[in-house]
This record gives C-alpha cells, sequence and structure tokens, in this order.
C-alpha cells in the first residue's frame, strides 16, 4: 500500500513560485501514474497535472499549461509539481494522488491530506 504525503505550500504574491512535493511510502511506488489536483472553496475537485510512472509521458490542465512543471524521482520516491508565475485563481489546497495515468479523479485510489497554497495580489 502507498500512503502520499504533500508539502510545499504557502503564501506567495502573485507572479511568484512554489513547489509542491508528494513523499511516498510502500513498494508499488513506481507503478503509480501520480497527478496532482486542487480544491478551492465552494469549487470542485479539479485536475492540474499527470505524470506517468516512468516519467515520459505528461499532461496538463489549460489552466496551468506553460506555468507549472510536473515530474517525479523514483529513486527518492518522490513527485513535484513546480508552480511558477502564480495566479490568485491558482488558490486551493493541493492534493497529489496515485493511480493510473488520467485526468479523473475517479481513476486514482491514493490520495494525499492536501497542502494549502495561497496567491495573494
Amino acid at each position: 500500500q502507498v500512503q502520499l504525503v504533500e508539502s510545499g505550500g504557502g503564501l506567495v504574491q502573485a507572479g511568484g513560485s512554489l513547489r509542491l512535493s508528494c513523499a511516498a511510502s510502500g513498494r508499488t511506488w513506481t507503478t503509480y501514474a501520480i497527478a496532482w489536483f486542487r480544491q478551492a472553496p465552494g469549487k470542485e475537485r479539479e485536475f492540474v497535472a499527470v505524470v506517468s510512472w516512468s516519467g515520459d509521458r505528461t499532461y496538463y490542465a489549460d489552466s496551468v499549461k506553460e506555468r507549472f512543471i510536473i515530474s517525479r524521482d523514483n529513486a527518492k520516491r518522490t513527485g513535484y509539481l513546480q508552480m511558477n508565475s502564480l495566479k490568485p485563481e491558482d488558490t486551493a489546497v493541493y492534493y497529489c494522488a496515485a493511480g493510473r495515468y488520467s485526468s479523473s479523479p475517479q481513476f486514482y485510489d491514493l490520495w494525499g491530506q492536501g497542502t494549502q497554497v495561497t496567491v495573494s495580489s
């Protein structure tokens, strides 16, 4: 069983950067795709980005394309989300998830507890 713990959230000004980390435990880490989702107050959870188990495929939501970079280091059992040029509308709780390579949350069985990202204008 894989467990996920996010870190790296915080408060940043618009235009700034943050890097989120998703640390995993468990022997089957490398068989999962890793994705990031986010949920703002009063809104549904939305897809942000996904990286395949090998790291050779990535896919992004249009709203973050060209600004965010998803990656993973299987040796360190850690996934990353580098967020650049942050906007106030990026404010949300960010969750990492492990599962099948998809933009739909229904394909992810494992979720972290979430980390808050707040972008001030």
